[in-house]
């Protein structure tokens, strides 16, 4: 397997956003998932890591927005079929190197309450609950944390 940056308008990469889209919208409602569309991933303050196969095959995409002091993850998805084999976890020490390069104090993240294998991943990788941040509101659906870098 290999990560690297990359450009979130790749086809197979835009067919692996859809897919987690439809994933999310099938859980949660509308008011509770926080997208990033694609064109916001193409911001220079994002960092859009994809997992390939040595054949080329998306394995799975994460991101972190930079901000002034922490980094948001975003976009973390493995699809069920390449789930448990650590790629999940080899694209969030990434993300998490190239925030403690680019010297942020942290890392956060909202996820949803019914994405418990997203929920263990980020507990295992050191990450606490937390109160919402940047502009996001409580949600009973919703589950924030942090990690601190430094």
């Amino acid at each position: 397997m290999q990560i690297h940056l990359e450009s979130p308008l790749l086809p197979d990469v835009v067919a692996l956003i859809a897919e987690l889209d439809a994933y999310q919208s099938a859980l949660y409602p509308p008011e509770s998932n926080h997208f990033l569309d694609v064109a916001a991933l193409q911001a220079p303050e994002v960092l859009f890591l994809v997992a390939r196969d040595a054949h080329g095959v998306v394995l799975g995409i994460g991101a972190v927005v930079l901000k002034q002091s922490y980094g948001e993850i975003k976009r973390m998805y493995v699809p069920p079929a390449h789930r448990g084999r650590g790629i999940a976890r080899a694209l969030l020490d990434r993300l998490e190197a190239e925030a403690r390069a680019a010297e942020l104090d942290g890392l956060k993240l909202e996820t949803g309450v019914a994405q418990n294998e997203a929920l263990r991943l980020y507990e295992r990788a050191g990450f606490v609950r937390c109160a919402p941040f940047d502009g996001y509101v409580d949600d009973p659906l919703s589950v924030f944390m942090h990690k601190p870098l430094r």
